[in-house]
């Protein structure tokens, strides 16, 4: 557990987290997950775009909606895929000049 949890628990006098009413519970679930998580990295951006990807061409292929509806989430699709694109593709291209390179190292 966090340390200022724990202090802020300790400060309330609070033993358990079961003596926690529901609203207090969830923010302090909540503070639990945003200090646990850490920094954000591009691994993290690339898995939100990835997810969002999924979330939008579910929506397309799970309900029958209407071509306004549909044509909302084309551009949230688009900056996300672009996005993700624009992650992927230097650590596809390093990984190439990296397989060229051991090629020619073992010439």
């Amino acid at each position: 557990m966090n340390k200022k949890l724990a202090n802020l628990l300790e400060k309330r006098k609070i033993k358990d987290l079961k003596d926690l009413d529901p609203d207090e519970k969830a923010d302090f679930d909540r503070w639990t997950k945003i200090l646990s998580e850490g920094e954000i990295t591009v691994d993290k951006i690339l898995d939100f775009c990835k997810s969002q990807i999924s979330i939008i061409e579910n929506k397309w292929k799970a309900s029958p909606t209407s071509w306004e509806e549909n044509a909302k989430l084309i551009p949230y699709h688009t900056v996300y895929s672009s996005l993700s694109k624009m992650i992927t593709t230097p650590r596809a291209d390093k990984k190439s000049v990296e397989e060229e390179l051991d090629s020619l190292l073992k010439m």
